[in-house]
């Protein structure tokens, strides 16, 4: 059975940073594409950023320049470094699995003050 925890959020200033860790189980996790997803209070879920098995990464455009998604396969740790934090980045953040079917964690909240 396919596993997802997420960790790292917290509450932080703007401008501020953090670190999402994403910990997979009950899957080849090498041979996965992983994606952070993020959804605000009244939004709709958003893509934040993806990482392919090969270590292609996408971006959505608010976070660009500012976030990193890496993934350690020996750990089968998906992360996500967040940079130069804005309020508007607040939301819970969620960690997705992609293979013949679709895995979700159950989110960690990451709350920006301005």
């Amino acid at each position: 059975q396919v596993r997802l925890v997420e960790s790292g959020g917290g509450l932080v200033q703007a401008g501020g940073s953090l670190r999402l860790s994403c910990a997979a189980s009950g899957t080849i996790f090498s041979l996965n594409a992983m994606a952070w997803y993020r959804q605000a209070p009244g939004k709709q879920r958003e893509l934040v950023a993806a990482i392919t098995t090969g270590g292609i990464t996408n971006y959505a455009a608010a976070v660009k320049g500012r976030f990193t998604i890496s993934r350690d396969n020996t750990k089968n740790m998906v992360y996500l470094q967040m940079d130069s934090l804005k309020p508007e980045d607040t939301a819970a953040y969620y960690c997705k699995l992609m293979s013949t079917n679709t895995y979700w964690g159950q989110g960690t909240q990451v709350t920006v003050s301005s």
